[in-house]
């Protein structure tokens, strides 16, 4: 078996800010992996592609098989241009695709970005599908990064990602790996930010010039999703069924909301991490460079929250993919039952050769 493996991660989060590839190199010692990010990338996504990813849960099934073969033939189209700009040709391709489907209660989860169709069209093996085996066992399928998180920055207590929705995975006191989705982070700031015609809340400056609603803040405080206990996850069907109305309905001014959303966020993410018992936290995502949100987190939790290097908060989701994708291939487990709630451990994932 190797234990020096190259390989380009793709990922396309739930805030669908574009598509992250990158190029990694693994090297397994016996004991740890060790990891070097050598070339990533991100490609915003094209208003025709972000307007059918937003509408994708709304659509008939033949047009859900319809993108996924859309979406493979442009991440294919993306990873060719990435490794010939970069000069860098991995071993294979380990691909999240984007997620469009996700209600575990129902046994339903779909990433599309067509494996078989990457692989042709690329000419380097494709591991895709790392959810739906875990699904079909029972499992949230979700979150899958805890595990990267153990065996790449074990040196933290605990992993905080601001993506489209934050979620933690830490150790509890017997030693066992736990994760979970948190709240919607980065899905909802945006949201708001769009009102104002704008991408995203830079430096969470629109927050900062806002009032926090108490009346709003409640309810958004007081939803069923909060009360329930883990392993459970979000998606983007909850977040537009469930979260996104009262938001609408609020009659806030879009200051006000973007205020009251980012508390919100803030308070539930610092119960998290309270309730946790973890001291230091890694903390990655696009949300950690929303400055207000950082300082309400640090208000509500006494724990130390570490910003690395930049290319990791953009690109970590990326790295630790393409390291489920060489767990696969060794025929390793990549999906912990502790953490989804699958019947048991597995190897996940679709391997698609040339």
């Amino acid at each position: 078996m190797n234990d020096k493996y190259r390989v380009t991660g793709l990922m396309s989060g739930s805030s669908m800010d574009g598509v992250d590839l990158a190029c990694c190199d693994f090297t397994w010692d016996g004991q740890d992996w060790d990891y070097h990010i050598i070339g990533a990338e991100t490609f915003p996504y094209d208003d025709d592609l972000l307007r059918k990813l937003a509408g994708a849960c709304d659509l008939r099934q033949s047009e859900i098989q319809q993108l996924d073969l859309e979406l493979g033939s442009y991440y294919a189209y993306l990873l060719n241009t990435f490794h010939r700009k970069t000069g860098l040709f991995p071993d294979f391709i380990s691909s999240h695709g984007h997620t469009i489907l996700h209600d575990p209660s129902r046994g339903i989860t779909f990433q599309a970005g067509n494996g078989r169709i990457i692989a042709e069209k690329t000419q380097i093996p494709v591991i895709d599908d790392f959810r739906s085996e875990d699904v079909s066992q029972g499992g949230q399928g979700a979150p899958l990064v805890p595990l990267g998180d153990r065996l790449l920055f074990k040196q933290y207590e605990g992993c905080l990602n601001l993506g489209g929705f934050a979620n933690i995975s830490f150790e509890d006191s017997k030693g066992t790996l736990r994760a979970y989705d948190l709240c919607p982070a980065n899905m909802a700031l945006n949201s708001v930010a769009a009102l104002e015609g704008l991408d995203y809340d830079m430096n969470g400056e629109m927050a900062r010039r806002g009032h926090v609603d108490e009346g709003v803040l409640g309810q958004l405080n007081r939803m069923d999703y909060y009360a329930a206990d883990p392993p459970k996850s979000l998606g983007r069907e909850w977040f537009m069924d469930q979260f996104h109305p009262l938001m609408q309905k609020s009659g806030l001014n879009n200051f006000d909301l973007m205020s009251t959303v980012l508390e919100h966020i803030a308070q539930q993410i610092s119960m998290g991490i309270n309730k946790a018992g973890i001291g230091s936290v890694l903390v990655t995502g696009g949300g950690a460079l929303n400055q207000t949100l950082i300082e309400r987190l640090k208000h509500y939790t006494q724990a130390s929250l570490v910003k690395p290097e930049k290319r990791l908060i953009h690109f970590k989701e990326a790295l630790i993919f393409a390291l489920l994708g060489v767990l696969k291939i060794r025929g390793e487990i990549n999906c912990l039952a502790s953490v989804t709630g699958g019947r048991k451990d597995i190897s996940a994932g679709t391997i698609h050769r040339i």
